[in-house]
């Protein structure tokens, strides 16, 4: 029910609190400091099915934080920061402790086997995982020719899924996800370059 009333939110944090008439209230404002109150988090990770009616056009976007690691990682891969960011915000929302209900970890959401592969010996280290999943990045848009749809795809479902269906897979949620990294790359390449 939360999610109808507060629907633009990522990664949202909600208040609640009682009101001295006995009224229960949820603001994603925080009520004044002498009120007691709890702050209830609202996830939105990129296999949630419930963060598919959140507005990525008004998402406010979150360019400073992880500067100096998305910076990093983008120089040394070759992969633009704003595509960093898209993906970053697309499947934790900045989140370091994030984890999917699918098992994917950090940031970055990378799956135990792509952590492995990778050598990231802890998903939740922010430097390790931002390099970790932009070196996986990276391998996909070399993968794709540099087609990023082609690459985010392959980020949410695998490369293997991208070649078994000659393009986007026929996912829901992997459909999805291609557009809300389409519309966050896009508003950070505005404000970043």
């Amino acid at each position: 029910m939360l999610l109808l009333v507060f629907p633009s939110f990522v990664s949202a944090e909600v208040y609640k609190w009682v009101e001295p008439n006995g009224v229960v209230s949820y603001s994603n404002i925080a009520p004044p400091a002498d009120q007691d109150f709890q702050v209830l988090k609202f996830p939105c990770y990129a296999a949630d099915p419930k963060c598919r009616s959140v507005s990525w056009e008004k998402v406010p976007l979150n360019t400073q934080a992880f500067q100096n690691e998305i910076s990093s990682a983008a120089q040394y891969n070759a992969v633009e920061e704003s595509l960093i960011r898209a993906i970053i915000h697309a499947e934790s929302a900045y989140q370091v402790d994030a984890q999917s209900p699918k098992g994917a970890q950090g940031l970055m959401q990378l799956m135990p086997a792509t952590q492995q592969e990778l050598a990231v010996t802890d998903p939740f280290d922010a430097r390790l995982n931002i390099d970790g999943g932009t070196r996986y990045l990276s391998d996909l848009l070399l993968e794709f020719n540099g087609d990023i749809d082609l690459a985010a795809a392959a980020y949410n479902a695998g490369s293997g899924a991208v070649r078994k269906y000659g393009g986007i897979p026929p996912y829901e949620e992997t459909r999805e996800y291609v557009r809300r990294v389409r519309i966050l790359y896009r508003r950070y390449q505005k404000v970043i370059g």
